[in-house]
């Protein structure tokens, strides 16, 4: 905990006259006080329930000094004094805080020895009004009560802030006590001179007073860092940001990357610079930067904040009820994804599982699964990949879009900064975080650095962001799916070329829980088809705001039903589904699956645990769709035909050959063979034609095709290295 007598804390704001003391304004400071009082001690809900009076003594018991008040039931109370509070919540707030301190005082007397003083409560406050946007927060609104949504997306150390201090003169020792410090990023101007005259003795010089730290009463802050929703932010705009006071029991409430209703006091500060010449701090005069003194805090894990997701009424749920006991939802959801986009039905079924997601489970031992849904789209351009992933923007509750060649590890995971004020290092959460509980769509994922991939596996798999950097050592949450799509490593898919086309590691292949090669195929009819669709898209742009077509749903609706589901229903496998995924697992493991038979494929591809797991966390999203608390065979059924339509033929077609649970048996003992020989015949550096080794390899029996596959496998695992001008291959390791 850092002192309270930091420079940046203590400065003058004196921003208008002195607050008027006189016997008039004594009164009506009484009579206010005297109706705080009435409100606490006699409000009640239905069946005589004093809710505020019974949690003042339940939480001062508890040894709770706060009371949670809402600003609704005041002006149910007393419309004139919630007005009043409304329109100078600073002058009220002190005077609400000793009536509550008043009242405790009666509640919970007798206390037991050694406490009779009784302790100061803290007033909070919660609303249920709309809120403001940050950018709408204009200087007509200053020293009001405003509420406003945003993310938290840093976080400064507990601090301590002094509310009563005594100063003592250098030179003749005078000292003045309990003298009042404004609340706030305010602080107290020390005297200049001192008012004590003794005879004989010379007068005390200019600024002789320093503060005694032993006999001030503090209590504890911290600043928070506030930045707007992304839903809020006009096109081309950067974010905007808000600096937060948080004093007492609202300090280490929150954590960067949670989503907030903030509701507090629009406050301005002088802004300061540094001054070379003196060595301080210099107030520049005349101007003010604004800042926001908390008094309630929300916490929005379910997307309420964002455009299209509100409070549900019961209309809307007898809807959504109704909704889910169609027989024909699931197609009706599919078809709603992106309706402007031609086709590529079963892309929208797994984009519409992701957009559900699975169900989060925590083990026993405190390890958690994830049950969000991981899909990357590989393939040729012009296939409206990039469309999908700015539909998925605008659908999902919570959702963060970003492109590859302009994000960095440190944007999409955490970076660590060092505040220009405290000289204090902070921490600021990126994409991933920033998306937490939602999903965060991740164009161009082919032309990120391989570094920055490599940052993201933890938070794909196990949903944390850990950070250990410049003495700062914490775990973030990156609850979110990831909807990733890329282009081949030629720019158009080529057959002829197997595995080259994709240029990832099996490390992060294996995190994405559908894989979709999409290709851009030449067939006539559907090309008729296609350009007939896009011809009145482009005729009738004019006409798109229209009702949408029959079966589809609305864009609001579809969002709405979105978040109404992730938020009410968690479903888990029954115990027929589990039976039937378990044998079909094992089936496919052992390479006895139907499929594989009709394909006439010689070696079995083994799938892993996670696409095990894939299949479950699909199987959740299905039955989430439909409201029902468990996933059934058919779920499972469903889950089965994506897997089998997207990574699974992925990993036939031979694209995915090498990556991690899409080798066969037999390629793995022949890539064993080969590097085998490799390393006797060669040593480390040697260059050697690459078309030399193909034909040793022929005439002992291999195939080309097979060869080119192992030495393919091999380069990408960094034990050959292929020059592309002299197409010479080297021995590195």
């Amino acid at each position: 905990m850092e002192g309270f007598d930091e420079p940046q804390i203590f400065f003058s704001d004196n921003w208008g006259g002195e607050e008027n003391q006189g016997d008039n304004g004594t009164i009506n400071l009484q009579a206010v006080k005297k109706k705080f009082k009435e409100f606490i001690r006699q409000f009640h809900t239905e069946n005589f329930n004093y809710k505020y009076r019974d949690n003042l003594t339940r939480n001062y018991n508890l040894r709770h000094y706060f009371l949670d008040i809402n600003v609704e039931d005041l002006g149910n109370f007393d419309e004139t004094l919630a007005d009043k509070l409304f329109k100078q919540p600073a002058e009220h707030l002190p005077i609400f805080e000793e009536a509550a301190t008043e009242v405790a005082d009666e509640l919970t007397a007798p206390r037991p020895e050694g406490e009779e003083k009784v302790e100061d409560i803290q007033i909070m406050f919660n609303s249920e009004a709309h809120s403001s946007n940050l950018r709408a927060l204009k200087s007509d609104v200053v020293s009001r009560l405003v509420k406003i949504p945003g993310i938290i997306i840093s976080a400064s150390g507990i601090k301590a802030k002094a509310t009563k201090i005594s100063i003592q003169c250098r030179s003749c020792s005078n000292v003045i006590s309990n003298l009042p410090v404004k609340a706030g990023l305010e602080g107290y101007v020390m005297p200049r001179k001192c008012n004590t005259e003794q005879a004989g003795r010379p007068k005390c010089p200019l600024d002789p007073y320093f503060i005694m730290p032993d006999k001030c009463k503090s209590v504890d802050f911290q600043i928070l860092k506030l930045q707007e929703l992304p839903d809020g932010i006009p096109q081309g705009e950067i974010p905007r940001h808000m600096l937060l006071y948080c004093d007492r029991y609202l300090c280490d409430k929150v954590v960067p990357g949670n989503r907030v209703f903030i509701l507090g006091i629009y406050s301005i500060k002088k802004v300061s610079r540094p001054s070379k010449r003196e060595g301080r701090e210099k107030a520049i005069t005349g101007v003010r930067a604004a800042y926001m003194r908390v008094l309630g805090m929300q916490l929005d894990n379910d997307g309420i904040g964002s455009p299209g997701c509100g409070v549900v009424t019961s209309a809307e749920e007898d809807l959504f009820r109704r909704m889910a006991a169609m027989p024909n939802i699931y197609e009706r959801l599919a078809s709603s994804v992106a309706p402007s986009i031609y086709g590529a039905l079963d892309i929208k079924k797994a984009v519409t599982c992701l957009l559900f997601g699975g169900s989060r489970k925590r083990l026993p031992d405190g390890l958690t699964r994830r049950g969000d849904i991981n899909v990357l789209l590989l393939g040729d351009p012009g296939t409206a990949k990039s469309q999908l992933l700015k539909f998925v923007e605008r659908v999902a509750p919570i959702a963060v879009y970003t492109s590859g060649k302009g994000s960095s590890a440190a944007g999409l995971t955490a970076s660590v900064m060092r505040d220009p004020a405290s000289r204090n290092f902070v921490m600021e959460g990126g994409a991933m975080v920033l998306a937490d509980g939602g999903v965060v769509c991740i164009d161009e994922f082919d032309k990120m650095r391989e570094d920055d991939r490599v940052a993201i596996h933890e938070a794909m798999e196990q949903q944390t962001i850990s950070i250990a950097k410049a003495g700062i050592t914490t775990t973030l949450n990156s609850r979110c799916s990831v909807l990733a799509a890329a282009n081949s490593i030629f720019g158009r898919w080529d057959e002829t070329k197997g595995d080259e086309n994709i240029d990832f590691l099996p490390t992060i292949l294996s995190r994405f829980d559908m894989i979709f090669i999409v290709k851009d195929e030449h067939d006539q009819r559907r090309d008729m088809t296609l350009a007939k669709h896009i011809m009145g898209i482009h005729m009738n742009a004019d006409q798109i705001t229209q009702e949408p077509k029959e079966g589809e749903l609305s864009l609001e609706l579809l969002k709405k039903y979105i978040n109404y589901c992730r938020t009410r229903c968690g479903p888990r496998l029954n115990k027929d589904a589990a039976e039937k995924l378990k044998r079909r697992y094992v089936m496919m493991r052992s390479g006895a699956s139907q499929h594989e038979k009709e394909i006439d494929h010689k070696n079995s591809i083994p799938i892993t645990v996670r696409q095990l797991e894939a299949v479950i966390r699909m199987s959740e999203a299905l039955a989430k769709m439909q409201l029902q608390p468990f996933a059934t065979g058919s779920h499972v059924d469903e889950a089965l035909r994506l897997f089998q339509v997207s990574t699974l033929d992925a990993a036939m077609s031979g694209s995915l050959a090498g990556a991690e649970g899409f080798t066969t048996e037999g390629e793995q003992e022949m890539l064993s063979r080969v590097e085998k020989q490799l390393k006797r015949r060669f040593a480390i550096g040697t260059q050697v034609s690459q078309q030399n080794i193909v034909q040793d390899f022929v005439q002992q029996g291999y195939q080309e095709r097979a060869i080119l596959k192992v030495l393919q496998a091999m380069i990408r695992r960094g034990q050959l290295q292929h020059r592309m001008q002299r197409r010479m291959l080297y021995r590195i390791s």
